[in-house]
């Protein structure tokens, strides 16, 4: 036992190698942990070159879209400097249009008042003519009865044998008053073929004036008609290309669904918007528009042929003239002129498609902008 217990205080190799694997463990721990550590600070580190990398490739493709911003912005500042100098040079090709307008207006009062005047001068020379044509066939009875005066005196003459002084005095008269009667019936011929001819010219005259007339006032209704054409351009660039508002022929045609509520005349939130886009572009037209330019705008309403029978509508032809009516309204308390507007209410009398289903309903159902004149 003796010997047992100093062979026990001897063998320290276990504690040894119990403290060496335990401090193989420790340095395996640390090691472990350092690596990972290593592992993931190398991951953030990688991650915040990718992210750094990809802020470049942002950064590199925000200068070049700058860039091409400032392209663009360079080629829009050249455009509106052209378009500047377009719209001057339309301004004065406007202004020297409305003032040969009006001098093309003054001329053609003053061809009305010259013709009206020529008119008139015809007239009181088809009644000269007239006058003239009474005196000649009077005039050629006088010359028939002289003449037949003449005769009776000849045969007298021949019958006696003796004339008398008196009878010879009296034949000699009568010659006189025939040659002055031939001479004035010349004098007459004259002065009638002078007035026909006259009234020929003036007929010639009235219809040149009339086809100035005309060629001005179809200048007038081409003038109007590309007031109308640039209206309807504008005012489908203000309100867009959508399904419910089209053009048909020379008017403006919005469905009733977008202004309206279902059989009511009171306009709506969004109809509220669109008519005044409508009205920001038409008071911009119409001062563009000559002041003596007779335009207006039709407002004309229409609905589907189903019948309607309220206190309010007792038939579509109620709730059609309303519709028009309240746009018409709206459109003054924007501040466009009432005399530049009307409205008219047709009901369901006017359908764009006689069937019957909804669609060809939809379509009838509808509020017509015309610009045109008085």
């Amino acid at each position: 036992m003796a010997r047992l217990s100093r062979r026990r205080a001897l063998d320290f190799w276990p504690g040894f190698v119990d403290a060496l694997a335990s401090l193989l463990m420790v340095l395996v721990f640390v090691i472990l942990i350092f690596v990972i550590g290593q592992f993931v600070l190398a991951d953030a580190v990688s991650g915040r070159d990718r992210a750094l990398a990809q802020l470049n490739a942002e950064l590199a493709a925000l200068a070049k879209t700058l860039s091409l911003e400032q392209s663009a912005r360079e080629l829009a500042d050249v455009r509106v400097g052209e378009l500047s100098a377009s719209l001057a040079g339309s301004e004065r090709e406007r202004e020297a249009l409305s003032t040969e307008l009006l001098s093309a207006r003054g001329e053609l009062h003053a061809a009305q008042d010259e013709a009206k005047a020529q008119r008139e001068e015809a007239a009181r020379l088809f009644a000269d003519i007239a006058a003239l044509a009474r005196l000649k066939r009077e005039l050629e009875a006088e010359v028939a009865r002289l003449a037949s005066a003449l005769d009776t005196s000849e045969r007298g003459l021949k019958e006696q044998t003796a004339m008398s002084e008196q009878a010879i005095a009296q034949v000699e008269l009568l010659n006189r008053q025939l040659a002055a009667v031939r001479t004035q019936l010349e004098q007459l011929n004259a002065a009638l073929a002078v007035a026909e001819a006259a009234a020929r010219e003036k007929d010639l005259k009235i219809e040149e004036l009339g086809r100035e007339l005309n060629l001005a006032l179809a200048a007038r209704v081409k003038e109007l008609a590309r007031y109308r054409s640039e209206f309807f351009g504008r005012l489908q660039a203000v309100l867009g290309n959508r399904k419910d508002i089209q053009i048909v022929g020379d008017r403006f045609v919005f469905s009733s669904e977008v202004l309206f509520p279902t059989a009511s005349d009171e306009v709506s939130a969004e109809g509220m918007i669109q008519l005044t886009r409508l009205a920001e572009t038409l008071k911009t037209l119409s001062a563009e528009i000559p002041a003596d330019l007779p335009w207006v705008l039709q407002v004309d309403g229409h609905t589907d042929r189903r019948p309607i029978s309220t206190a309010r509508f007792p038939s579509n032809w109620e709730l059609s003239t309303a519709r028009a009516l309240a746009i018409v309204k709206f459109l003054r308390s924007q501040g466009i002129p009432p005399q530049r507007l009307a409205a008219t209410g047709y009901g369901e009398f006017h359908p764009l498609d006689s069937r019957n289903a909804e669609d060809a309903y939809a379509r009838n159902r509808r509020i017509e902008l015309k610009l045109t004149s008085r």
